[in-house]
């Protein structure tokens, strides 16, 4: 946005979000307490913010509606497209027929109610048109285009918290605070075995929450809604009463959509020096590590990076857009897995005691031992400008070095106290020497440390 050229957009915008420290883990103590464990995202106090998509588009248009050289239309389906001959056909929406003054549709020919279809000649043609993109569609008819489809067994429906000032009770939240009914500067979490329950503040003090959960239970409880209560209950301590009653919790339930989640990978992004995929069109994915949108920005700042450093002609795009989709595509496939293998962070790692001792230890040492370089995956996703392809790199070696600090501080030791106490055994008791022997696995204990670390 910086790179613009516009001096109040950025400013719009951040002027409608809401920072998020960290993360409130919710749930319930061995006495049946309501709890709250705040969780920071990062050692040296970045933080994200939660922004409306509906505002950041409504400013993004705003934005573009003002400039010179932009034309906006509407009510128009890419039906068709030759990426050769760089021609394109848009299907537009007819207006609604006239109504006659009794209030019955005037006599129209059915050749009139037809779409119409206009031809668009383009230089170059960017489809940012989400994840069952028609850009992508036309393009996998032009080259020879790698593509993978998957959904994951868990689909979502959104609900919402009102703003404390809405509710006739008290918020049961001790974080409620400024009309919020929980801290407005957390993402919350909800965390269960299977599924999870997360909440995230407006700017109008509600909160946007999502219910994450496997197919199967929402089979089961769309087959019986009044069940809803007992499920919230058990499964989300303390999220039904931010929510309302249970009348409200069935209501969204049975208004909001019940949704999957897409995973998609493509290769190449680009055709010839026609033609570029963005954001969800060339690399859709769960919504796990909040990237989405993110990678999606991005994908326009490295691609102009590209565009830029390139002379203007057909020869200058060509090789821009051949190094934008060598440079793209490993970093688009790498979030990808990223974003699915961070649904385990969320729902499980963030009570697991390996996870948050790995996490403390590398926020030590990124904290008290800079020249280390070591820093925890999500500040390096999250608060820099890494490319993920080789944050996934920096990680890999971060884990090998925890590993080999682990076996060399607990692991060896050990393995010698083991080891004297068999000389010991060895000089008294020939039984227990062939016994112990028989019971030592060097290999299966290391690669069981290995997987704790890795």
């Amino acid at each position: 946005m910086r790179h613009s050229g516009s001096v109040t957009l950025l400013d719009s915008v951040l002027a409608d979000t809401i920072p998020m420290h960290g993360r409130m883990i919710h749930g319930k103590d061995k006495s049946g307490h309501l709890t709250e464990e705040s969780q920071q995202y990062d050692i040296h106090g970045n933080f994200l913010r939660a922004v409306d998509r509906a505002i950041l588009n409504k400013v993004l248009l705003n934005e573009l509606e003002g400039l010179p050289n932009v034309k906006l239309i509407f009510h128009s389906k890419l039906t068709g497209a030759d990426f050769r001959k760089r021609k394109a056909w848009f299907e537009t929406t007819p207006a609604k027929a006239p109504q006659t003054a009794d209030g019955a549709q005037a006599a129209q020919s059915h050749h009139d109610d037809r779409p119409k279809e206009r031809e668009i000649t383009f230089d170059l043609l960017l489809g940012c048109d989400g994840a069952h993109s028609s850009v992508r569609y036309h393009l996998m008819k032009s080259l020879r285009m790698d593509y993978q489809q998957t959904y994951i067994d868990t689909l979502w429906c959104e609900f919402t918290i009102p703003a404390a000032s809405d509710t006739v009770t008290p918020s049961p939240s001790p974080s409620s605070t400024s009309g919020f009914a929980t801290s407005p500067n957390h993402l919350h979490i909800w965390p269960s075995a299977t599924s999870m329950f997360i909440a995230i503040p407006s700017v109008d003090k509600t909160f946007t929450c999502t219910l994450f959960a496997p197919s199967a239970t929402f089979a089961s409880l769309e087959a019986s809604p009044k069940d809803l209560t007992t499920y919230f209950t058990e499964t989300f301590p303390g999220a039904l009463p931010l929510i309302g009653t249970s009348e409200s919790l069935e209501k969204q339930f049975k208004a909001n959509p019940h949704l999957p989640l897409i995973s998609i990978k493509c290769s190449p992004h680009t055709f010839s020096s026609s033609a570029a995929i963005l954001g969800d069109a060339a690399h859709a994915m769960v919504p796990f590590y909040g990237q989405g949108m993110n990678a999606g920005l991005e994908d326009v700042h490295v691609f102009f990076s590209h565009l830029d450093a390139q002379p203007s002609t057909e020869t200058g795009r060509n090789t821009a857009l051949a190094e934008y989709t060598a440079t793209r595509v490993p970093d688009a496939h790498t979030i990808n897995d990223l974003a699915l293998a961070n649904y385990w962070e969320m729902h499980a790692g963030v009570t697991n005691p390996v996870y948050l001792a790995r996490k403390n230890v590398e926020e030590f040492l990124s904290d008290k031992v800079p020249a280390s370089g070591f820093k925890t995956q999500y500040s390096r996703v999250s608060f820099s400008n890494e490319r993920y392809s080789e944050v996934a790199a920096a990680v890999q070696r971060q884990s090998k070095v925890l590993l080999q600090g682990l076996i060399g501080t607990v692991v060896l030791p050990v393995l010698g106290w083991a080891a004297w106490w068999a000389w010991r055994w060895q000089r008294t008791s020939p039984a227990a020497r062939s016994a112990f022997r028989g019971s030592l696995n060097f290999t299966a204990l290391t690669e069981r440390v290995g997987r704790i670390f890795t």
